[in-house]
């Protein structure tokens, strides 16, 4: 499976933050019932045990839904954590920012790229050292007239809008010029989560995967 292809052609990858456990495990299935496939589970940098935590997830979350989610890692920082990442099974390594060693070494480890960038010469910066989609962050603060602003010079470079991102602002981003989005809380709803409300979960899984029909 080529991963990079996958994520584009899916559009929107789920970020899972602070969720592990039975939480995240019914999470990934009512996410997935509701048409979705990717998603990240995020290193939590102030936790001590952040990345063992996330790295066990990962490894859980490969062995549900038939193996057909793409399960990646978030928040990650250093070489280190890109190693750990591989090792329990993440195909994607997704960071807040442009990391020249992180980026290389993931993909020296043919993993998928995404680093999180905001100005031209981050984003241009990111690609030209291997990015092979840059995470456009915080896109909710940026506005879509930034974001076509940008891509009028970069339009070669695939931008996944990340922050603010919601069923109602996803359209204008893809508009923009946006080839995805990573959508957190309106799906990792830590309320929902605590109510054991997932079947919430997969509606507003649905209504995300209505909005990307007919989108190539």
């Amino acid at each position: 499976m080529d991963v990079k292809v996958e994520i584009l052609k899916r559009k929107l990858v789920v970020i899972c933050r602070g969720v592990y456990g039975d939480d995240l495990l019914n999470m990934a299935k009512a996410i997935y019932d509701g048409g979705l496939r990717c998603i990240e589970v995020t290193f939590d940098q102030s936790d001590a045990q952040g990345v063992e935590k996330a790295s066990k997830a990962i490894e859980q979350l490969n062995g549900v839904c038939g193996g057909e989610l793409l399960v990646g890692a978030g928040t990650v920082l250093n070489s280190e954590q890109v190693v750990a990442a591989m090792n329990a099974g993440a195909t994607y390594i997704i960071s807040p920012n442009v990391d020249d060693d992180v980026i290389r070494l993931t993909k020296a480890l043919k993993l998928v790229s995404i680093p999180g960038a905001m100005t031209p010469s981050e984003v241009a910066h990111a690609y030209k050292v291997g990015a092979d989609i840059v995470k456009l962050f915080p896109a909710g603060h940026l506005g879509t007239k930034y974001i076509k602003e940008l891509r009028a010079p970069l339009s070669h470079i695939p931008l996944l809008a990340t922050g603010g991102v919601n069923e109602e602002s996803l359209p204008a981003f893809l508009d923009a010029g946006c080839a995805g989005a990573g959508v957190g809380g309106r799906l990792a709803d830590k309320k929902l989560l605590a109510e054991k409300n997932y079947g919430e979960i997969r509606k507003r899984a649905e209504a995300f995967v209505s909005l990307l029909q007919g989108r190539a």
